[in-house]
């Protein structure tokens, strides 16, 4: 007892205690490195000094509004320059951060408009009519529109609304920013695309996404001054709080409106892009690009992948162009980011085959989590760690989200036993790295026998003709289910069917082998996952 504080007087005050928050960031930056440019996006430039009066702007530009702490303040932005400076802008003023997908459907969006409470919306002027529509279909107020026109994508504003540039006219530089009380408080609201029913509300605090910051400048191994390209959109877990960290380090965030591989050459050879965060798909967007798209550059660029399981034949192809990948996985309710793919330097004398297969690894948990492993998700007891028992991996700590917002069944659920359950199903290997064998919802039973469509992926990806695949189940009378391949390839390339069947079967056993294959275009989210769930209604309806 004697080192209690109400025995030794000891007690938090204003000299050694603030709230944890990723604003103190900017408010640093903006004193140590104030002529550093902040942020980039083609002919806008923008220093640290310029950054925080914006934000600071934008801030008292919402208070005069009549947005109060607490309040929810929507976006619906591609990555631009308004796109991060509501990131601190919003929360500046005390209020929460909703940033929402642009390519959700009106009625989604309409759900998320009355569900989150969001007073007013900051709309880029390309999706005007996505937000409109949203408005019109709720049955309870809607938000405020502020246009963000982008002249330089070719979107000037409509003159229908307020403008941003305008709406930040009216706020004061020199705002004195509502800094949380606790740690506690909310900072963004995201809603996860559910695949059935209403997107759920993952609410995060300003502690969880500070200890992210930090956490990440560690695991991607920063130094002073990165240049980091905004590929993953700041809709998608706040950008995997990437825009929040950048401060932190003096560095430069380059917007990327339009990903695509002449647009993230260009940014890597002009801007001397040092790190971005991406899905495969972005890999494999860069590997394949036109000798017309690509650029030449000095600089290894460091690259978070996540989103699904890299391909060992990705990271094969990838890393000898300038690019070291570092698998990292997590979800929405964790900020992004949870566990990395932690390197070891005996792994790099291993032939090729079996550093890849490392890397393409889930990892181990990130320094802001206190706990994630692989659990049995009935008895929540550890599973073998003999890289062959399946369980679900399972985290606890700052970094997992404060709950669903207004959903306290789905709240709870998440958390049973004192543990936040991902849904997704992996092994775990005796030095405890864990790798993803599937979603629990996408594992393929087939006759008895559990199969990782991850897996079947992996070896299809191999195939020279193959650009993307994805692998579900599709029901059979003998089987219950089989592997059912869809197939995106590469252009000018063919192969057939039975070919494709064949090739797997050289490396799968016989109930693993996709026993149909299904070619043309996969359909993906707006960070680049292929929505399994689509390809699963179009086996259902064949």
């Amino acid at each position: 007892m004697g080192w209690l504080a109400d025995e030794t007087g000891l007690e938090k005050c204003a000299a050694n205690h603030a709230p944890l928050t990723p604003l103190s960031h900017l408010n640093r930056a903006a004193r140590l490195f104030p002529e550093r440019e902040a942020l980039v996006y083609g002919t806008t430039r923008h220093s640290y000094a310029d950054y925080h009066a914006r934000v600071s702007r934008l801030a008292s530009a919402l208070a005069q509004a009549g947005i109060r702490p607490g309040d929810v303040v929507a976006t619906l932005l591609p990555n631009i320059p308004a796109a991060a400076e509501t990131h601190f802008g919003v929360p500046a003023a005390g209020a929460v951060l909703n940033a929402i997908n642009v390519r959700l459907d009106t009625h989604t969006v309409a759900y998320i408009f009355a569900h989150g409470g969001a007073r007013l919306v900051l709309v880029d002027s390309q999706f005007l009519p996505l937000a409109e529509a949203a408005a019109e279909a709720m049955d309870g107020p809607a938000p405020h529109i502020v246009e963000v026109p982008d002249d330089q994508a070719g979107h000037p504003s409509t003159g229908r609304y307020t403008t941003y540039e305008a709406f930040l006219a009216t706020g004061d530089p020199a705002f004195d920013w509502i800094l949380p009380q606790d740690e506690w408080e909310s900072l963004a609201l995201n809603y996860t695309s559910g695949t059935t029913g209403h997107p759920k509300g993952v609410v995060y605090h300003h502690r969880g996404a500070y200890l992210s910051t930090m956490s990440q400048v560690v695991s991607w191994r920063m130094v002073m001054h990165p240049v980091y390209l905004t590929i993953v959109p700041l809709f998608h877990c706040n950008g995997w709080c990437h825009t929040w960290m950048m401060p932190l380090l003096g560095g430069t965030v380059v917007c990327c409106r339009h990903v695509d591989a002449k647009s993230i050459y260009d940014a890597i050879a002009d801007e001397g892009v040092t790190h971005f965060g991406g899905a495969p798909i972005v890999l494999n967007t860069l590997i394949h690009a036109d000798d017309a798209d690509r650029r030449a550059f000095d600089q290894t660029v460091e690259v978070f992948t996540a989103g699904a399981p890299p391909p060992a034949a990705t990271l094969r192809a990838i890393e000898p162009l300038g690019f070291n990948v570092t698998q990292v996985y997590g979800l929405t309710e964790v900020y992004g980011p949870g566990t990395e793919c932690l390197w070891k330097e005996d792994w790099d004398a291993l032939p090729d085959k079996e550093r890849y297969a490392i890397k393409a690894r889930t990892g181990v948990m990130m320094p802001f989590m206190e706990d994630c492993t692989v659990l049995d998700p009935e008895t929540l007891q550890q599973v073998s760690m003999d890289g062959a028992t399946q369980g679900e991996i399972m985290f606890r700590g700052n970094g997992v989200m404060k709950g669903y917002y207004r959903n306290p069944e789905e709240t709870a659920r998440s958390f049973r036993g004192g543990w936040f359950h991902s849904g997704d199903i992996a092994i775990q290997h005796p030095d405890g790295y864990m790798k993803i064998v599937d979603r629990s919802k996408d594992v393929i039973i087939s006759g008895g026998e559990n199969v990782s469509s991850v897996e079947v992926e992996d070896i299809l990806m191999h195939h020279p003709a193959v650009l993307l695949c994805a692998v579900v189940a599709k029901p059979d009378e003998t089987w219950g289910e089989v592997p059912c391949a869809f197939v995106e390839l590469k252009p000018g390339q063919d192969v057939a069917e039975d070919e494709l069947i064949a090739f797997a079967r050289t490396e799968l056993a016989g109930f693993k082998t996709p026993k149909a294959v299904v070619f043309g275009e996969l359909p993906k989210t707006s960070t680049g996952k292929i929505q399994k769930f689509e390809l699963r209604n179009r086996v259902k309806q064949a």
